[in-house]
C-alpha cells in the first residue's frame, strides 16, 4: 500500500539523480545519484541557495541560469511541470578551484503543494546527456550512433515536440492569468483619496515568484477636516487566494477607520473580522492617523514591521510602542495598544511590508538597520524620488522573493 511507503528510501535508491527545492529556490533534499552526477557532498548543496551551491559558468552560454531559473519560476507561478529538454548548464569541476566541466541536462522540474494548495517543493530530476550530446558531435565527424544512443535520441525527439505544444499552451493560459490577475489587483489597490495628496507616494512590487497578485497592501483615507490615515498589511501567501483575502481585510479596514478614527479599534475590529475569515488568520497590518493640526502621529500595530519617522536631520525613529500579535491571534479579544509621537513639517513617515527589508537568513533588527541607512542617506528627495531610491539601494527595484508594498509620507 502507498501508505507504508518510505519516500526518502525511493529517492535514496533510484538510479536517477533528483534533488527537491523550496519557493526560494533552496535544496532540502537530494539523493545519492545527483551527488554521483554533479560529483558534489551533501553538506555543498543541502540547504544552499541553488544557484550559490551550482554557480553558472561565467565563460559558458550566456543564459545559461536564466532559462533554469525561467522553468524554476514557471512551476511555482503556474503550479504545473516544466521540461528542459536539452540545456547546457557547467557544474564545479572537483579539485579545480574556478573550473567548470561541460555539462548537458535533460531536466524536469514537478510542482509539490502544500496543505494550502500553493506549491510549496520543487522536484528537480537531472538526466546528464553530455554524452550524447558529445556523440552528436561525433556523428558530424563521420561516426555512427550506437543503439543506445539512437534511442536517446528518439526520446529526446518525442520529448521535445511534446514540451512545445506544452508549453505553447502554458504561455497562452499565462498571459491570461497574469492580464486578469493585474487587473484584479490594481482594482483592489485603487486609493481614491490618495489623488488628493501630492506629499504621498506608493509602490507595490509583487514577489518574483507570483502572478502579480499577492496579499501585500496600502490604503490610504482622508478624515475631513485636518487628519488622514495610511495602513499598510500583509496576508500570509501569494496569488488570487492571498489577494482576494487582502481585498476583503482593506477594505474593512478603509470602513472601519472612517466610522472609528482611532487606530486601536479599528484593528480591534479587523481582527475579530479576520476570524470569520478564511485564510485571515495571521494577517499583519499597522494603521496610523496623522493629525495635521496637532502635528501628532497616533499608530497601532497588529504584528507588522514598524513605521519609520525619518526627521529632517536624517536621524529616524521606530514607530514600536504600540505592537501587538497579527489579526486573530489571540484566542480571547484584548484592546490592541496606541501610541503617539509629534512630528515636524517636513519629515517623513515609512511605512511598508516586511517583504522591503527581511532576507534569508537575517535576523530583522538587521533588516531595518539597512531600512534607516538607506532613509537617511537619500532623506532629501522627494517622496516618488525616494520610493525609487529607497528601493534601488535595498536592492528590490527588480522584485523580491516576497511582495513588497510601499508608502512614503512627506508631512
Amino acid at each position: 500500500m502507498t501508505t507504508d511507503l518510505d519516500f526518502t528510501a525511493f529517492f535514496d535508491a533510484t538510479p536517477s539523480p533528483y534533488l527537491v527545492l523550496d519557493t526560494h529556490l533552496v535544496i532540502r533534499y537530494v539523493n545519492p545519484a545527483y551527488l554521483q552526477t554533479t560529483g558534489r557532498t551533501r553538506n555543498q548543496l543541502v540547504g544552499e541557495y541553488f544557484f550559490d551551491a551550482l554557480p553558472v559558468n561565467r565563460a559558458g552560454p550566456d543564459d545559461a541560469q536564466g532559462t533554469l531559473e525561467a522553468s524554476l519560476r514557471r512551476v511555482l507561478d503556474s503550479g504545473k511541470p516544466d521540461t528542459l529538454v536539452l540545456q547546457r548548464y557547467d557544474i564545479p569541476a572537483p579539485g579545480r578551484p574556478g573550473g567548470f566541466e561541460e555539462r548537458w541536462w535533460s531536466k524536469i522540474h514537478t510542482p509539490l503543494a502544500g496543505p494550502d494548495g500553493a506549491v510549496q517543493w520543487i522536484v528537480q530530476r537531472a538526466e546528464d546527456v553530455t554524452a550524447f550530446v558529445r556523440s552528436r558531435r561525433a556523428v558530424q565527424h563521420g561516426e555512427q550512433f550506437t543503439e543506445r544512443e539512437k534511442g536517446m535520441a528518439a526520446e529526446l525527439y518525442a520529448r521535445t515536440r511534446e514540451l512545445h505544444r506544452l508549453n505553447q499552451e502554458l504561455l497562452q493560459a499565462h498571459a491570461r492569468e497574469r492580464q486578469v490577475a493585474v487587473t484584479l489587483q490594481e482594482a483592489m489597490l485603487s486609493a481614491p483619496d490618495l489623488d488628493q495628496h501630492d506629499n504621498i507616494a506608493v509602490r507595490y512590487l509583487p514577489a518574483t515568484t507570483s502572478l502579480n497578485v499577492c496579499g501585500d497592501w496600502y490604503d490610504v483615507v482622508d478624515l475631513p477636516p485636518d487628519r488622514y490615515a495610511a495602513a499598510v498589511g500583509d496576508v500570509v501567501g501569494h496569488g488570487l487566494h492571498a489577494a482576494a483575502i487582502m481585498g476583503m481585510l482593506r477594505s474593512a479596514l478603509s470602513a472601519v477607520i472612517r466610522a472609528t478614527p482611532s487606530p486601536a479599534q479599528a484593528l480591534e475590529v479587523l481582527g475579530l473580522y479576520a476570524r470569520s475569515v478564511d485564510g485571515a488568520m495571521a494577517a499583519t497590518a499597522v494603521k496610523v492617523l496623522i493629525d495635521t493640526r496637532s502635528r501628532l502621529i497616533i499608530y497601532s500595530n497588529a504584528g507588522h514591521p514598524p513605521p519609520v519617522l525619518l526627521h529632517q536631520d536624517a536621524t529616524c525613529d521606530l514607530l514600536d510602542q504600540a505592537t501587538d500579535p497579527p489579526l486573530g491571534a489571540r484566542e480571547h479579544h484584548v484592546p490592541r495598544p496606541q501610541a503617539g509621537l509629534t512630528y515636524t513639517p517636513g519629515d517623513t513617515l515609512v511605512l511598508y511590508t516586511d517583504g522591503l527589508i527581511e532576507r534569508r537568513g537575517e535576523d530583522i533588527d538587521t533588516g531595518l538597520a539597512r531600512l534607516t541607512t538607506a532613509l537617511a542617506e537619500d532623506h532629501v528627495l522627494a517622496p516618488s524620488q525616494l520610493a525609487d531610491a529607497l528601493l534601488t539601494r535595498l536592492d528590490v527595484a527588480g522584485g523580491a522573493p516576497d511582495d513588497i508594498a510601499l508608502v512614503i509620507i512627506r508631512l
